[in-house]
């Protein structure tokens, strides 16, 4: 455990961003301890001209002419910082050495800005935690001189197009530069550990409060007129990082089987096969507080994920929620997956899917459902940041 000590977080997500993030959790986690400056990172001048009629960016913009305070404190030991500065939109740059020179500018700018925070909540010998921000951040280590810098890897941006120009190189040389890396996949550790041999695994938070058997008042409508078995999907419907497929094999197999998929769908779900199918429902998106109500009534819950770079390293949550109702799920078998092993059917194949979804339909129990239960409510933030804390901890026991 780390104790009354000051951290700095930066990412790819500010605080009053519209979707959740692990960075805010983690850094909420931190703050019950230890002081905490949250900075959200700066516009650039494409986003300030593209997205000027977003609520966010006006604000922002009025932060910048000082009608509206940069620092906020928000809990009693956490602040928010929204830096008062702009940065060049360079991430598409093709030249490296000209990436670097505006990169340099872009984090001097965003590192004067928290500098001037520093000094006035007075934070010494801080620790500095980098969300997976590559670039705006690349420099903070030498711009600071934090006493731990730590780049924390929660997805594998780099087989994402945006990022794929300068994040191949420039991630691994921040991983390389950096004290410590931590991630949430094994797979992601593994990749770390390429660059910088202090690159751990710390395992996934995840808020589970909401998916409680405990709390559903009743069946929602639109499912009532299912019939039974109920093999569901909840999250968004998009086919890069879902096997249509599967999902069109399943439900040709086995017309007896109601395939319900609950959330928003891309273009490719909105045109496949899957809408001429009988026992395929489409009951489209749903607010947060509404999916556990779904989730209760499925018989076996479902993960038809891709095998591709966007997707084989990546922590996915949903499989905790759905653990957390103690429902038999079937996912597909990834390195990331492996930790679910004792409680999921981890598939290959569609005829795998096939099997497993029938094994899991048989086989529940009651002391299944429980084990389940416990095993995903383990994974709280709180043993996230223990984890991390571990981490921070052994490598500063070491010799400098």
């Amino acid at each position: 455990m780390i104790k009354n000590r000051d951290f700095i977080v930066v990412g790819l997500q500010a605080l009053d961003s519209r979707i959740g993030s692990n960075c805010i959790n983690i850094a909420y986690e931190i703050a019950r301890h230890n002081r905490v400056l949250y900075v959200n990172y700066p516009l650039d001048r494409l986003t300030k001209i593209r997205e000027k009629a977003d609520p966010l960016v006006i604000k922002r913009n009025r932060i910048n002419k000082g009608l509206e305070p940069d620092l906020v404190q928000v809990t009693e030991n956490m602040w928010n910082l929204y830096p008062k500065t702009t940065l060049e939109s360079i991430s598409q740059l093709p030249v490296n050495s000209l990436f670097d020179w505006f990169n340099r500018i872009n984090n001097k700018r965003f590192a004067r800005e928290i500098k001037k925070a520093i000094d006035k909540l007075k934070f010494h010998d801080y620790f500095i935690f980098n969300d997976s921000d590559m670039f705006r951040s690349f420099y903070l280590k030498e711009i600071l001189h934090p006493e731990l810098y730590i780049y924390y890897t929660r997805d594998n941006l780099i087989a994402v197009d945006f990022w794929k120009k300068q994040g191949i190189r420039i991630e691994a040389a921040l991983m390389a530069k950096s004290d410590l890396v931590v991630a949430n996949s094994t797979y992601l550790a593994d990749h770390a550990r390429q660059f910088n041999p202090h690159s751990y695994y710390v395992g996934q938070g995840c808020d589970v409060s909401l998916f409680d058997k405990e709390l559903i008042k009743e069946e929602p409508a639109d499912l009532r007129q299912i019939k039974r078995p109920i093999i569901g999907y909840i999250g968004a419907l998009f086919s890069l990082r879902l096997d249509i497929g599967v999902l069109v094999y399943l439900a040709k197999q086995r017309p007896d089987w109601q395939i319900v998929l609950v959330g928003p769908e891309d273009e490719e779900f909105k045109s496949s096969e899957l809408h001429s199918i009988e026992n395929v429902h489409f009951l489209g998106s749903k607010k947060m507080e509404e999916l556990p109500s779904y989730l209760n009534y499925f018989d076996v819950a479902l993960n038809p994920q891709k095998l591709n770079e966007v997707t084989i390293g990546n922590y996915p949550r949903k499989i905790d929620e759905y653990l957390a109702m103690g429902k038999p799920t079937v996912g597909t078998l990834t390195k990331a997956m492996e930790v679910f092993a004792d409680h999921t059917y981890l598939a290959v194949t569609k005829e795998n899917y096939l099997a497993l979804v029938d094994k899991a339909l048989k086989e529940n129990t009651p002391g299944l459902e429980s084990a389940r239960e416990t095993f995903a409510k383990s994974h709280t933030w709180e043993n996230n940041v223990i984890e991390i804390y571990d981490k921070m901890l052994l490598l500063m026991q070491l010799p400098k």
